[in-house]
């Protein structure tokens, strides 16, 4: 057997993995958005900011959920200030 054959059913088994953990975060952003879409301050939960929840909350608590919560909310509203500044800037450049 040769090197390459041998490492194709772990290729597999991560690409699998990495697929239904992408899948996971796309249907609990899809089902926030739909249930809740969240107060007009805040930017919508994407992707990435569920995996950081999930890693900092389920994998690796360091602190506990209200100081991660309330982080992502702060981080989420700072996202929401920027993005307005930044359209604001583009809009006024425009004219």
């Amino acid at each position: 057997m040769s090197t390459r054959s041998a490492r194709y059913p772990s290729w597999i088994r991560w690409v699998t993995l990495a697929m239904l953990a992408h899948a996971f975060l796309t249907v609990v952003r899809a089902d926030e958005h739909t249930r809740r879409p969240g107060p007009a301050d805040l930017v919508p939960l994407s992707c990435n900011e569920i995996q950081r929840l999930f890693i900092t909350l389920v994998v690796r608590p360091v602190h506990d959920a209200s100081h991660r919560l309330g982080w992502s909310d702060w981080r989420r509203r700072h996202q929401a200030r920027s993005r307005t500044s930044h359209y604001r800037r583009q809009a006024t450049s425009q004219t």
